[in-house]
């Protein structure tokens, strides 16, 4: 069996990094962002059925799904979204179970999914990793490294979940507030963490203790 972890943060809080970081160290990390692409990548059959609901105003010249004009299309529009999800989802989920089950015996997978605090999904995992910073910091480099305009900033992070929100489901949690090598260690230090637990639970080898 392995490790089910879930990796989530807010926005501009350097989860992507992190997320970056725990493969680099062995971890197995499924990202739903790039799941929910790769199933409509051109010419595959999620696609095939995005365009049979849709129609083929949204295939690009090139072949692949015109993502601004699928963007448009559902945006505001409740049902369109419901339609696309029942399309996307599943086919995500599939593409889940079967990097999970590719997983070497004792792994500890994680998955990246940016809204976890915002759904019911906490409780499934193994255990959930928070990637934290202040308020002011995420502002910050929505504006400086995104170029973002204050008031998009600060509208952007009201729209998810809260700090607090974000922490109370964390089993674990990664500062972000300092530099790369620092919160390489943090990473490093909570991988070790999930590794021992995964031996104390049953779901890989034992740590050597001597």
């Amino acid at each position: 069996m392995t490790l089910r972890v879930g990796l989530t943060g807010g926005v501009a809080s350097g989860k992507s990094t992190v997320s970056g970081m725990l493969a680099e160290v062995g971890a197995v990390v499924i990202d739903a962002d790039a799941l929910a692409r790769e199933v409509v990548a051109g010419g595959s059959p999620g696609l095939a059925a995005v365009v049979e609901a849709f129609g083929s105003s949204l295939l690009a010249a090139d072949g692949e799904l015109d993502r601004a004009a699928m963007g448009k299309l559902v945006f505001g529009d409740a049902g369109a979204r419901k339609r696309l999800e029942a399309i996307v989802h599943p086919l995500v989920h599939e593409r889940m179970a079967a990097l999970e089950a590719d997983a070497a015996e004792g792994s500890v997978v994680v998955h990246d999914i940016p809204l976890l605090a915002e759904g019911d999904r906490a409780h499934t995992f193994d255990a959930v990793i928070v990637v934290d910073c202040p308020r002011d910091v995420q502002v910050a480099r929505l504006v400086s490294v995104r170029g973002w305009s204050l008031e998009d900033a600060e509208a952007r992070i009201a729209a998810q979940a809260s700090r607090e929100d974000r922490l109370s489901i964390a089993t674990h949690v990664i500062p972000n507030v300092g530099s790369l090598d620092e919160l390489r260690d943090r990473v490093v230090a909570v991988f070790v963490e999930l590794r021992a637990l995964a031996g104390e639970q049953g779901f890989g080898p034992r740590p050597d203790r001597r």
